[in-house]
């Protein structure tokens, strides 16, 4: 995986380094999705001193903010984390890093709120390169197996490829389109042939096939050295299933298209 730089990485420990940082990010864990009004609330905490703090965790790329109308939301982000650990719980020894460990565990558990899940990951490329990697189907095969057939147009509909089974629903179509800055389109129908191929029996693939439909935002924003990309997947049910599985497989997703965007392979499949 093509982690985050050295410099990056002092970004994060800096931040983790503050104990009213700390007490921020605790907070997101127990409860996600809060405005900088509740934080204050609960921390006791001036507004001021909140924003400082929200604005350097953010820069780290710990604190993802998403703006639901006129309110502004902040989730935990686990990239960072993830990195962290990958580049260094294995060359020390466990018990050194075991609140480290812990803090990744909780960011990738916590049970969040609307916008259901979140994730900000940074990519050294340009907007138009990413925007490719979201939408070309010769592309999304390399690092996802799966491909997207549609003109990208607001509205048009979008049969699926994945993992060679095609699903093609009237109900799956592009949300928005704005190129190089955001998509948006709702998730595949579960099908009987996508159980098949997966290996899920009748009453699980009825399970997921019986939830609503879910829909995939990507925010493209330039940064310092190259790209942030946030994925906001939303509009589950309450304990959703989909919701889940989701949830384990866009790290994995993005973690590939990083890489390939920046190395020239995806991860191993």
């Amino acid at each position: 995986m093509a982690a985050f730089g050295d410099g990056e990485m002092d970004d994060v420990f800096k931040a983790l380094a503050d104990p009213s940082r700390r007490m921020l990010l605790d907070s997101l864990n127990a409860h996600n999705g809060q405005t900088l009004r509740q934080l204050c609330a609960g921390l006791d905490m001036a507004r001021q001193s909140v924003s400082k703090h929200l604005a350097v965790l953010e820069a780290a790329g710990l604190v993802t903010a998403v703006r639901r109308g006129r309110e502004k939301l902040h989730y935990l982000n686990a990239a960072p984390i993830s990195d962290i650990a990958e580049r260094w719980i294995s060359r020390y020894d466990q018990p050194r890093v075991d609140a480290l460990a812990d803090l990744k565990k909780a960011l990738e558990e916590t049970e969040v709120e609307a916008p259901s899940f979140v994730y900000t990951t940074y990519i050294r490329t340009t907007p138009e390169r990413l925007w490719q990697g979201l939408t070309d189907p010769a592309f999304t095969q390399r690092y996802w197996q799966t491909e997207l057939h549609t003109d990208w147009a607001k509205g048009s509909p979008v049969t699926w490829n994945n993992h060679g089974v095609l699903i093609s629903d009237p109900e799956s179509v592009v949300l928005e389109s704005d190129p190089y800055r955001r998509l948006s389109y709702t998730w595949h129908t579960m099908t009987p042939e996508l159980a098949e191929k997966f290996g899920w029996d009748q009453e699980f693939q009825a399970k997921l096939a019986g939830e609503r439909r879910s829909k995939v935002t990507f925010d493209i924003e330039p940064a310092t050295q190259g790209v942030k990309l946030t994925v906001i997947h939303d509009g589950f049910e309450p304990g959703s299933t989909v919701l889940e599985m989701v949830r384990v497989g866009w790290p994995d997703v993005i973690s590939s298209l990083k890489t390939l965007l920046e190395t020239g392979e995806p991860l191993p499949a």
